[in-house]
């Protein structure tokens, strides 16, 4: 590197990137100008200045120590465009995806970490198979099965005549209805893949700069030369047996020389990098398409065996000879196709350690193409002529969803005991729900996906069966009665969850009443000498307390607490989800029938009628509304923006667990701003040029990873400057195994320097309580919200509490910026005591492409 000094006429140029949090921003709001350029990007993702700072940096006139403003601007990647209102249909895939980055962090423990990873894999793949087995009930069963075989269903609907068992159409064969019908699932499934296929290339196929100059089908060299450090971070399989020990538990401390142990010899010992830090976090091209290539086999077998096995169940009941042996092969071939989903689900991991572009072709087109063909072949089998064969009930094997019912509750459990397992090992305090965050976000993901499917087939139903409610009075077209069971338990749910409401809101205004002295007290001793009108003609201070200025500002800070207890809220929900499932479960495996109907008679089939007719209202319309408010986000920009926020939050961690999930948008985000930061350092790093990358809410977390991704001689001149941060608060607590203390210590002593701002207001930021180490402590004390108690000479005008925005308008912003940057080397400086330390305490760089010649 080069070792100028900085120009005699003042310090090197300096720059400021900003990035904006959740709901998007506009350059112009950003940088403060209605004048702007786009530097570099596309529509989606782009870096702009104002129209006088495109060439600040070759400017004499800007060597005043002020940093240029650039803005990243990334709203678009989760809210730009219209067609992002239909990924409210993946709600469940995106929350069983958010439960893969929720294990505790456990070292020496690989073997149950990957047993984590492969169990939520297998949760998400059930979510594929419900949606699917979802979209084959109302189509194959309540339309082609039921409603197509009963002449009253048919009377006043020409769209279904032809399919009109009656009418003795060409189509009126129960197998050719099916046949028909099933096209609406496959085409489903294929809408999925396309959805998925189209983002993968859009977002997982950016490359990094640590993965610039790695050919396809090649990997990148790993991030250190030794076993890894952090087993838990490497999903892949097919390692031998010891490869990835953790270097505490063999007995050595690989930070720093003098540990207490023997020092290691054979292999160097390993580079201390955190998870994000990895060269492969943020590429999942490899993962992805091969979990897309599964989901897509397993949808496409569902619908093949939703048709083969009610076709196949009449030949055998009669005598069908060739045709009963080949349902047979074909119910053979459904099994064994899922089978192999399975196993590629469950075996084949995440590869986080190396940049890997490899790509496995076979997999990627075999098994949804195998699946294919299977359909292919049902659905020929199911349109042979078979004289005489009637519908009636409901279609063989719809007790399928009390299967899928059973084994998300064993996958889930399952969950539960090995996060209990890495909990015990990890002691981490702040983990929400000790450690068992995962396993009940999965248990909402459940939930979720069974109110979504259960509510289009309870409002097929009635929307089929007219004024009566579906299944009640033994009239068709029914849903199957666990679906039934499960519409019932909703009012039940609801009328539970008043009680921790109840709980949250009392909590709140007792916190509030408390908080409003200590609110008085701080604000008279900071502004006690201040003038206000009238102070000198009343001879004292000037201050004046306000009961109702007081009431307010107690009330947003104890409102702003209600994220530290939203934990308890989802456990209880979760809780409450598992004991009312089960219970339905249980009851239409029991009764066989639907609730109205499953008692004899007095209060308690009053109450099940009433349970079954609301619940089957509540659900349909909670369909309904879904549907209206995914129309209003297509057309409407303003409401598209509103579920961006959504996605904003919950797209931020890669599609490890579901394909079918909204894309990351992380991994555009970060490898833009890593670049960003690694050319521009390039660029100027002969006149000492120095960066402050300046992140706010979920712009902060983009931030902090980008800077994790940086080559350490970068990260020797960048500055970290955060504020009203959710990456303690939120993600420390709920993901510990990637921002845990640990993980922020790391973060504190990479990064040359790094201010935290927050205030007690913010519902959302709050401080990384991050003690110092090797660096200062990053938190600042809490600004104060609002600047001013009243009115007084400064403040005429009564000031507002702003909570989780406009940090930048407070004096302090400034004032932690301009210190960054003062602490900044004007030139570039060598990694020092907070680089990566090897096990004999010299500095070892990380592998990655050098930014000029990447870039």
């Amino acid at each position: 590197m080069s070792a100028e000094p900085p120009p005699p006429n003042g310090p090197g140029p300096a720059l400021e990137l900003l990035v904006h949090g959740v709901g998007g921003a506009t350059p112009e709001s950003m940088l403060g100008d209605p004048r702007t350029v786009r530097m570099s990007g596309d529509d989606k993702a782009a870096v702009f200045r104002r129209a006088d700072d495109v060439h600040a940096e070759s400017d004499p006139a800007r060597r005043d120590g002020e940093p240029v403003p650039e803005a990243y601007c990334w709203s678009n990647l989760t809210s730009g465009n219209s067609a992002r209102a239909l990924w409210l249909l993946l709600l469940p895939f995106m929350v069983a995806n958010l439960a893969h980055w929720m294990r505790p962090r456990a070292r020496g423990r690989t073997r149950t970490m990957r047993l984590y990873g492969a169990l939520v894999r297998l949760v998400a793949l059930s979510l594929t198979v419900l949606m699917t087995a979802a979209a084959c009930e109302v189509a194959l069963d309540l339309v082609a099965w039921q409603c197509a075989g009963a002449t009253g269903c048919t009377e006043g609907r020409p769209w279904l005549g032809f399919l009109a068992a009656d009418r003795g159409g060409w189509w009126s064969q129960p197998g050719r209805r099916l046949a028909l019908a099933a096209l609406i699932p496959a085409a489903l499934v294929g809408l999925l893949w396309y959805l998925s296929h189209r983002t993968w290339s859009a977002y997982e196929s950016q490359r990094p700069p640590t993965g610039a100059d790695v050919p396809d089908g090649r990997t990148g060299p790993a991030d250190d030369q030794g076993p890894e450090r952090e087993p838990e971070v490497e999903e892949e399989t097919g390692h031998a047996p010891g490869g990835h020990e953790d270097a505490y538990e063999n007995g050595h401390d690989d930070r720093y020389e003098d540990g207490g142990r023997p020092p290691r010899t054979g292999p160097p010992a390993p580079v201390l990098r955190p998870a994000l830090g990895r060269p492969g976090f943020w590429y999942g091209r490899r993962h992805v398409a091969r979990l897309r290539a599964a989901h897509t086999a397993a949808g496409l077998l569902v619908v093949a065996g939703a048709v083969t096995l009610a076709t196949s169940r009449h030949d055998r009941a009669g005598d069908a000879g060739l045709l009963a042996l080949w349902g047979r092969a074909l119910e053979a071939g459904v099994v064994l196709g899922l089978t192999t989903v399975v196993w590629v689900v469950f075996r084949r991991g995440r590869t986080e350690r190396r940049f890997d572009a490899r790509a496995d072709r076979t997999a990627v087109t075999a098994l949804p193409g195998a699946a294919l063909a299977l359909l292919a072949l049902s659905l020929l089998y199911a349109a042979r002529p078979r004289p005489g064969w009637v519908s009636g009930g409901v279609l063989p094997g719809t007790s399928a969803f009390g299967v899928l019912a059973l084994a998300q509750s064993g996958l889930t459990l399952a969950l539960a005991v090995v996060a209990v397992v890495l909990q015990r090992r990890a002691r981490h305090a702040r983990s929400v729900l000790g450690g068992l965050g995962g396993p009940a976000v999965t248990v909402l993901a459940c939930a979720l996906g069974g109110v979504m499917t259960g509510g289009t087939a309870q409002w097929a139903a009635d929307r089929l069966d007219g004024s009566g409610t579906p299944g009640a009075d033994g009239s068709v077209p029914a849903p199957p009665t666990l679906l039934s069971w499960q519409a019932s338990v909703i009012p039940v749910l609801l009328v539970l969850l008043l009680v921790p409401l109840l709980a949250l809101l009392l909590r709140t205004w007792l916190t509030a009443r408390r908080l409003a002295p200590e609110v008085e007290a701080e604000y008279e001793a900071a502004e006690a000498g201040w003038t206000t009108p009238g102070a000198a003609r009343l001879g004292d201070n000037g201050w004046r307390p306000d009961a109702v200025r007081t009431r307010t500002i107690a009330r947003v800070r104890a409102a702003a607490g209600i994220t530290d207890t939203a934990p308890l809220a989802v456990g209880v929900i979760a809780a409450a989800t598992v004991v009312l499932g089960a219970a339905a479960v249980a009851g239409a495996w029991r009764s066989g029938d639907v609730p109205g109907r499953a008692f004899d008679g007095g209060f308690a089939e009053a109450v099940a009628e009433t349970a079954q007719s609301l619940g089957s209202w509540l659900i349909g319309a909670g369909a309904i509304l879904f549907v209206a408010w995914g129309r209003r986000a297509y057309r409407d920009p303003s409401a598209r923006r509103t579920v961006g926020i959504l996605w904003d939050v919950g797209t931020f961690w890669p599609r490890a667990a579901h394909p079918f999930a909204p894309p990351c948008y992380a991994e555009r985000a970060v490898p833009d701003l890593t670049w960003r930061m690694c050319t521009w350092t390039e660029s100027t790093r002969h006149n000492g040029g120095r960066l402050v990358i300046s992140g706010h809410s979920q712009g902060s977390v983009l931030a902090a990873a980008a800077v994790w991704q940086l080559p350490p001689e970068v990260r020797g001149r960048v500055a970290l400057l955060t504020y009203g941060s959710p990456l303690e608060r939120l993600y420390g607590r709920w993901f510990p195994a990637y921002f845990g203390p640990e993980a922020l210590a790391l973060l504190r002593d990479e990064v040359h320097c790094w201010s935290n701002l927050h205030r007690r207001t913010d519902p959302i930021g709050g401080p990384v309580l991050v003690a110092a180490g090797a660096r200062p402590a990053p938190d600042r004390p809490a600004l104060k919200d609002p600047v001013a108690y009243g009115r007084s000479v400064r403040h005429p005008l009564p000031e507002p509490i702003l909570g989780h925005s406009d940090y930048q308008a407070d004096p302090e912003f400034a004032a932690a910026r301009a210190e960054l940057l003062r602490l900044i080397p004007g030139v570039p400086r060598q990694p020092g005591p907070a680089g990566e330390r090897s096990g004999r305490g010299r500095v070892i760089p990380v592998r990655a492409d050098r930014p000029g010649r990447a870039g």
